[in-house]
């Protein structure tokens, strides 16, 4: 069993194939005191990971939740509903809450840990690469609000991230691509010789050849943590990941979370529209911008969704930024392009609405 781990300041991320195996002497580790383990799991994930973990949790009292993995279910009702379940059975925070799925279930049941006694302990299992490479990272944890995505949360670690890339043989293309627009970023916003490597080895991650795609998944963990570890309650520096993040919520939002445009894809649109507007304000050159592009076009990644680059697409979506949880005042902070490997400083370009309205209108 060939694995790798990332060390974070208050935990570790282990990747790998059959990392799942590591639970048992992980939770022995970080758990010692319990005794009961909740596994909140995704329906849709195949009955062998189940077993799997059963396996591992032979000398523990196991209780599992099948739950959806979708945003519409992704609120206080179906935390409330946990909860209840966890009171009913004497939980106490000695004890373990497992969420085995993608960043829906992580981000839903990583915020059900911090507030369920005050913080129980938990451990991530993260099932899709979107998962592995980002939301399993920096303890972000929360919910969605009718007002806009993840706008009720908490800041809360798990004890240990398990990254078992079996799950990712189970997942169609469109979701590894969704994963890979995370590793993009990453790329994009930090590392300019990571960016070449994607370059060459694009079609081999997306394809899930392991030694490109471990490397890959390891790489984007410590990009993110870089940042997440020296701005953990994002006050700063950390925004630098939100890089075509503002738009692509707002097109999440004015597509009501469904599944005609993935979170992935979004970031994906989102990124070539930011950078498309630094292009526009001569924060990055022209070279750059063709540069990602050409990328995009040799690996088909938007091929699915270029309808949501149009104009008007992009403006009906616009009015769902004003309860941008990243906002302070009136105006919008947006993250922008220099180079390759370097963007502006966070809260260094603001705009209102009309004013980002005005630029898409000249743009698209």
């Amino acid at each position: 069993m060939k694995i790798s781990r990332v060390k974070a300041k208050d935990y570790s991320i282990i990747i790998g194939k059959n990392s799942i195996f590591t639970l048992t002497s992980e939770i022995k580790s970080h758990c010692p005191k319990c005794k009961k383990v909740a596994v909140i799991i995704d329906r849709k994930i195949p009955k062998r990971f189940l077993l799997k973990i059963k396996k591992n949790l032979k000398r523990y009292k196991i209780f599992v939740f099948f739950t959806s993995s979708s945003e519409k279910i992704k609120n206080f009702n179906q935390v409330s509903m946990l909860i209840n379940k966890l009171l009913k059975l004497n939980f106490n925070r000695s004890d373990l809450i497992i969420g085995v799925g993608g960043g829906i279930i992580g981000d839903m049941t990583g915020f059900v840990s911090s507030i369920y006694k005050r913080g129980i302990n938990f451990i991530n299992l993260p099932s899709t690469l979107l998962a592995q490479v980002d939301s399993c990272i920096g303890g972000k944890t929360g919910v969605n609000s009718k007002y806009g995505k993840n706008l009720i949360g908490s800041f809360y670690n798990p004890k240990v991230v398990i990254s078992d890339t079996e799950f990712l043989k189970s997942l169609p293309r469109r979701e590894i691509i969704c994963g890979y627009a995370e590793i993009l970023k990453h790329a994009i916003i930090y590392d300019k010789k990571f960016f070449n490597f994607l370059k060459k080895n694009t079609k081999n991650i997306l394809s899930l050849k392991n030694k490109v795609l471990t490397k890959s998944i390891n790489k984007s963990c410590k990009i993110k943590l870089s940042f997440t570890e020296r701005d953990f309650k994002e006050k700063g520096l950390r925004m630098k990941l939100n890089f075509g993040h503002t738009f692509g919520h707002a097109l999440e939002i004015q597509n009501k979370y469904s599944n005609k445009l993935n979170h992935g894809e979004a970031v994906l649109v989102g990124m070539l529209i930011a950078t498309k507007i630094s292009k526009f304000k001569n924060l990055c050159s022209e070279n750059t911008h063709n540069e990602i592009l050409n990328l995009y076009k040799d690996s088909d990644l938007i091929k699915n969704v270029k309808k949501y680059l149009n104009k008007n697409m992009i403006l009906k979506s616009i009015k769902f930024m004003r309860n941008d949880k990243k906002k302070d005042d009136d105006k919008i902070s947006f993250i922008f392009l220099k180079r390759i490997g370097k963007t502006t400083a966070p809260g260094k370009h603001k705009f209102k609405i009309d004013q980002i309205e005005s630029l898409v209108q000249r743009l698209f």
